[in-house]
């Protein structure tokens, strides 16, 4: 562990991408396994997006960040363990008092979930509105499973290669059939660069903007106001995903199947071998 020298409270602690890897090499060293130390990775990432320019940890600095996670519509398990991460970071650096103590309860309110067929009506009424944005809006959050403050990485440069780059390193992946709808889009409002979701005064849209679109389509479509978020349509990506991922999982099991009958046939325990098929046919 790294012992500080000289306490500097009115400076913070600073957060870089090579204090992070330290950290978590310490962390691996320790016997953390692989599962947490992604945890904290990711929201160390998050906290570093998270703060000013000057990229320093202060008094206070955590329970903003566990606000505006909480806004954005995490849950208050993922928000813990991102806390998690940050104060073992606090703690291997020696600034325990930088540190945000106590664990947010577990949501008693289930969020409610927005079905496939919900989904499908709220594109059908944005083409109907001749909302196309909103119709975009939607369809991005459930086939990428992007966050809301993810959405300024949604730009012309990364629909053209067919993959959004997100600020902690991971790829997401976009359908062709989709990659045409948002450059079509693009083109007819002038974006030849830069991020496609803009407001009216040409800036990437805010939290607020983006759900007060969704919610307004759910209103005129006739569903409950409360599945007009990202979050619900995150939802719903990640339960379409599992159901696929669960039917290849079934597919490959029969693959599997198949092959060991095939090989089983061939040098099974019981099967015939080339002298006892040479002496049946004697």
């Amino acid at each position: 562990m790294k012992i500080k020298t000289q306490k500097k409270a009115d400076a913070g602690v600073p957060l870089s991408p090579g204090e992070m890897e330290s950290f978590l090499e310490d962390m691996r060293a320790r016997g953390r396994v692989e599962d947490t130390l992604d945890w904290y990775r990711r929201g160390l990432r998050k906290l570093y997006l998270f703060l000013p320019e000057e990229k320093r940890i202060r008094r206070g600095t955590l329970a903003g960040w566990r606000g505006a996670l909480l806004a954005e519509g995490y849950a208050s398990s993922t928000v813990n363990l991102f806390l998690s991460g940050a104060n073992s970071y606090l703690e291997y650096l020696g600034f325990r008092e930088f540190q945000l103590t106590g664990q947010l309860k577990k949501e008693r309110k289930l969020q409610p979930e927005l079905t496939r067929n919900e989904y499908l009506h709220l594109l059908r009424t944005a083409k109907a509105l001749e909302r196309e944005r909103t119709y975009l809006l939607v369809k991005i959050f459930a086939s990428t499973g992007l966050s809301v403050q993810e959405i300024g990485c949604v730009s012309v440069e990364s629909v053209r290669q067919g993959r959004i780059l997100l600020p902690d390193g991971r790829a997401v992946h976009l359908a062709p059939c989709f990659c045409g709808e948002l450059l079509e889009y693009a083109a007819r409002e002038g974006i030849r660069s830069g991020p496609i979701f803009l407001d009216r005064g040409g800036k990437p849209m805010s939290r607020t903007n983006v759900t007060g679109s969704i919610k307004q389509l759910c209103l005129a479509a006739g569903i409950p106001e409360e599945k007009g978020n990202p979050r619900c349509l995150r939802k719903l990506y990640l339960a379409t995903k599992a159901n696929v991922e669960a039917n290849i999982s079934v597919l490959v099991e029969q693959a599997m199947d198949r092959i060991l009958e095939r090989e089983q046939q061939d040098v099974g325990w019981e099967s015939p071998g080339p002298e006892d098929e040479r002496r049946r046919r004697a």
